[in-house]
């Protein structure tokens, strides 16, 4: 097999940036991946997550380093190779939060950057900022499709960690879904690891996977915990949210499965209830498992779930603030669990605005005299 890293030395890497200005320590990292060294590689990895990948913002050394990061990935030589093939997934698509639980809407993102290529409004002074910004992101991604056929051989590696990430990483395809959903099937069909089962069955979802939708049935009405939560995200995913699907999602938004899973960093709560929040109903035990979750959530977990429940049971924001007494039970309950948060997640500026944007007060004590609370 080829060195994985030739050709490394062959690209003008101090004419590239990232998020510390020249990219040119970013070829010593890549090699830094290969170390025997645990701790060298991990360090090299956290250093490239934060200047080629910098609070999920990409820049123009990110998708020089693409094809090397999935070299590594595939090469047998490589000590860890889930670490590279994560990174090279976020490289695509920064945090996968932002695209959750619909997919990346590669459509209105390329829309996006084709409007500031064209855009005449040139003199304001973050405009060359955020179209360097969308440049950068969109050619990440596009090195990683690029990359996808190798992505797609992964899906067979003999590393469990591996064919779990490579399916995670294949699901934000949706241009290769043709391409990738034969092969998620295929993977399907002989797995028998719950955590690589699980996640090919997000990805196959997130693609639009119509034709997997028996084997979606099948996981949903296993005993396996995992499998079946992310066959009912799929479900949902597809608008195929009868009542099974809705139970699940909602029993996993108060007590998630056990699982090591790519998504949301593993967050499974918040992911059942986003996936709850975006269908058009929602039956009042749902919002309730939602709900019962979020009291079980503090400091910066419960600003997402916070959020999940506010769009659950909202839908729009509260402007002007009405009484209380005119909300729903099922708002009323929001806002007297957002209230009864520890105060460990009322001390972050987070949820403050995260309340701020829907309407509600932002101060603790505001927030539980309006909720009638003492």
């Amino acid at each position: 097999m080829a060195e994985p890293l030739a050709g490394l030395d062959g690209i003008d890497w101090a004419g590239l940036d990232h998020a510390y200005g020249s990219a040119e320590d970013v070829p010593d990292l890549l090699r830094a991946l290969s170390s025997p060294d645990e701790d060298e590689r991990d360090a090299a990895l956290g250093e490239l997550f934060t200047n080629i990948f910098h609070q999920g913002r990409r820049y123009g050394a990110a998708a020089a380093a693409v094809p090397f990061l999935l070299a590594l990935a595939s090469h047998p030589g490589t000590p860890d190779r889930t670490g590279p093939l994560y990174l090279t997934a976020a490289l695509a698509i920064g945090y996968d939060a932002a695209h959750l639980p619909s997919g990346v809407d590669i459509r209105a993102w390329r829309e996006e950057a084709a409007r500031l290529r064209a855009t005449e409004d040139r003199d304001r002074f973050d405009f060359a900022r955020a179209l360097r910004s969308a440049e950068a992101e969109l050619a990440a991604y596009d090195a990683v499709r690029a990359g996808l056929p190798t992505v797609r051989k992964l899906l067979s590696d003999d590393d469990p960690g591996v064919r779990a990430t490579a399916a995670y990483t294949a699901g934000w395809f949706p241009e290769e879904a043709t391409a990738t959903l034969p092969d998620l099937e295929a993977l399907l069909q002989s797995e028998q690891d719950a955590n690589v089962i699980a996640h090919a069955l997000v990805a196959a979802g997130l693609l639009d996977g119509r034709a997997l939708l028996p084997r979606f049935r099948e996981h949903l009405a296993g005993a396996e915990p995992l499998p079946r939560w992310a066959a009912a995200t799929a479900l949902a995913r597809l608008g195929d949210a009868d009542a099974p699907v809705i139970a699940e999602l909602a029993a996993s938004s108060a007590s998630p499965p056990e699982g090591h899973m790519a998504f949301l960093e593993g967050d499974l709560r918040l992911y059942s209830a986003l996936t709850l929040a975006a269908l058009d109903e929602v039956p009042p035990d749902a919002v309730d498992a939602v709900l019962d979750g979020l009291t079980r959530t503090s400091d910066d977990a419960s600003f997402p779930m916070a959020e999940a429940a506010l769009r659950l049971t909202f839908r729009t924001p509260a402007l002007p603030l009405p009484r209380f007494a005119d909300l729903t039970p099922a708002q009323q309950r929001t806002v007297r669990t957002i209230a009864e948060l520890p105060p460990e997640s009322w001390r972050w500026g987070n949820l403050m605005e995260i309340l701020h944007a829907w309407g509600l007060p932002t101060d603790h004590d505001d927030c539980r005299r309006y909720a009638r609370l003492a």
